[in-house]
């Protein structure tokens, strides 16, 4: 075999890989913690600890098993500042007759591959990751020129693999137990505290400072909580498994001031990194749930939906529309993005718990996400691009394939309902359902327009009325407009002056 040099990724820990399962002589593993990775946006000061300490992991796993590793560090002399560089004086200075990689996730990084390959004078080849459920393309070519609805793949993965279902029909005869999944958490309920792990990243930490990379929130080098290599990560699958399962389900939806995780599993990282596959997760899934009276089939068909529905769908979406997807601004929306979503300095509480939450911990569950900072930035009319470079650096799973189909189409509706059939927006009365954010808020939950108003309220009701002509024949927004339509003239104008008082003033929110 040709003597042939092999990049790893930093988002490609799978051990699984085919590439790993026998060393070969003649094959050398580069991997390489790349400035160009830390600056493309801020990133949270977590998440680049948590990359490149399971990138080191993962080299050192590689080299206990027998293969060849070239591994370089941020501050390694002979680490250069891009990609393209350092792969080309690789090949020169060590001789490389071949170069291969595998399929990156991100279309920025697919094409500085495909441009590097076209300029090599070696041989290249390129390779799936054996990660994912479907192909890139698969979705694509699924619909065709029909609309894309993420249910319709759900259920064509579920038949394609026989996960929960009785033959041809889907076991306990629905596909989807979604309205089930949306309770409320009880005043009277157990939580477990969240598995944490014990790492000290203080050399790491102390590395990123050093080199003058802009990091954003915090972090405790000596009590690092998240997984950093596979046994872990089956570790924290476990936990959710045994702790977790019964009450996920319920209470997926719901936000506590008091708790920061819940019944979630927060294995994104873990999935995103590709230190865990969503196979062996949605089968651990399955067989815990058959094994145990103590879970119901709302709970683990809520939680799969989660792994092989949105991530499998978010995906195939991104590779079908990529790059223009990166510029859709359907609204038309160009305000800044308010200076407390880098701070948490906001009398509003949803808000400063989900921020503040999410600039100590690099996580926020997807509610928090969706409905809190997602649905004030929509209702703010903040530009997209904006919003996803905020999503894309301060959360710890983020990387641009499952984070800017989230965020640019399922939270801002800036993709026009590529993704979403309608905007995720919502008054204040929602976030008060589903969380005791409200009772200690400087804000009334529930005035629109008097006595220290809700900001929620009159931008949910400003954001129907401005954009009325676009969603008034939507389907699932007939009972709002039925509700904005009995409002008079006099009702809708006193609304729209609050919410240009709060838009005027929103950094002092």
């Amino acid at each position: 075999m040709a003597k042939t040099l092999r990049l790893v990724l930093g988002d490609q820990l799978n051990i699984k890989h085919s590439w790993f399962t026998a060393a070969d002589e003649s094959i050398t593993y580069l991997m390489m913690e790349m400035q160009q990775e830390t600056t493309y946006v801020t990133h949270h000061i977590q998440k680049i600890v948590a990359f490149f300490a399971s990138m080191r992991n993962f080299a050192r796993w590689l080299q206990t098993s027998g293969h060849q590793v070239h591994y370089f560090s941020l501050d390694d002399k002979k680490n250069k500042p891009t990609l393209a560089e350092n792969i080309i004086a690789h090949i020169e200075q060590h001789g490389f007759e071949r170069f291969e990689y595998l399929l990156p996730d991100e279309y920025r990084l697919d094409k500085q591959l495909l441009d590097l390959c076209e300029k090599l004078e070696v041989s290249t080849g390129a390779y799936d990751t054996e990660h994912f459920i479907t192909g890139r393309e698969d979705l694509a070519v699924f619909f065709g020129e029909k609309n894309y609805l993420m249910e319709t793949f759900y259920r064509h993965i579920r038949k394609q693999n026989g996960w929960l279902m009785d033959s041809d029909k889907p076991e306990g005869g629905r596909w989807n137990y979604d309205k089930e999944n949306r309770k409320a958490l009880p005043r009277e309920i157990k939580v477990i505290a969240p598995k944490e792990f014990n790492h000290n990243v203080s050399e790491l930490a102390e590395l990123i400072k050093n080199a003058g990379i802009k990091t954003i929130g915090s972090i405790d080098p000596d009590h690092f909580i998240w997984p950093l290599k596979r046994s872990e990560c089956l570790d924290l699958l476990q936990f959710f498994l045994s702790n977790c399962f019964q009450d996920f389900g319920k209470y997926q939806d719901a936000m506590h001031s008091d708790y920061w995780s819940l019944f979630h599993a927060r294995i994104s990282f873990a999935l995103n990194s590709k230190m865990l596959g969503p196979r062996e997760v949605v089968d651990s899934a399955i067989d815990y749930y058959k094994r145990h009276d103590s879970i119901s089939l709302a709970a683990v068909e809520g939680f799969i939906r989660q792994v092989i529905g949105w991530r499998e769908f978010m995906r195939g979406v991104y590779w079908a529309k990529m790059p223009a997807y990166a510029k859709e601004n359907r609204l038309n929306h160009h305000r800044p993005l308010p200076a407390f979503y880098w701070s948490g300095k906001t009398k509003m509480s949803c808000l400063k718990h989900a921020i503040d939450q999410s600039l100590q911990k690099a996580y926020a569950h997807h509610i928090q996400r969706l409905m809190v900072t997602g649905n004030f930035a929509l209702l703010a009319g903040v530009h997209p691009d904006a919003v996803d470079e905020w999503y894309l650096g301060i959360y710890i799973d983020a990387i641009q394939w499952v984070e800017i189909t989230n965020t640019r189409g399922m939270s801002q509706f800036a993709d026009g309902g590529v993704i979403a059939t309608k905007p995720y927006v919502s008054s204040a009365n929602y976030i008060n359902k589903m969380s005791n954010y409200c009772q200690s808020c400087f804000y009334n939950f529930k005035e629109k327009t008097e006595n220290d108003p809700c900001p929620f309220n009159s931008l949910y009701w400003n954001f129907l009325i401005q954009h009325q002509e676009q969603f008034v024949t939507n389907h699932r927004m007939k009972m709002m407009y039925s509700r904005v339509n009995k409002m008079t003239h006099a009702e809708k104008q006193k609304i729209i002056k609050q919410a240009e008082k709060y838009l005027r003033d929103i950094d002092k929110l």
